[in-house]
């Protein structure tokens, strides 16, 4: 029964000690190469973001340049306006 037992001790040891060991090569590599897709990609995203802000803002200006011009169109023409109307009276 003690040998039994004794067998029984060390193929648990040895069971629990390979289990215990890190991972290999091959987990590791795969890790590595998770790793350096995770870091392109976050590159990736914070280009496109910047990219983002510069298009909104480049967006805004042009909305702010049109909304100027419009203004100017609107005042040019009430000037004309004035103009002409002080001629026929």
């Amino acid at each position: 029964m003690n040998k039994m037992l004794i067998a029984a001790a060390a193929s648990s040891v040895l069971l629990l000690a390979g289990c215990a060991s890190g991972p290999d090569e091959e987990t590791t590599a795969k890790m590595n190469d998770l790793n350096d897709q995770v870091s392109q990609l976050s590159q990736e995203v914070s280009a496109l973001k910047s990219e983002h802000a510069a298009l909104t803002s480049e967006a805004q200006q042009a909305k702010d340049a049109a909304a100027a011009a419009q203004e100017e169109a609107a005042r040019a023409n009430e000037r004309i306006d004035n103009i002409a109307q002080s001629y026929t009276k």
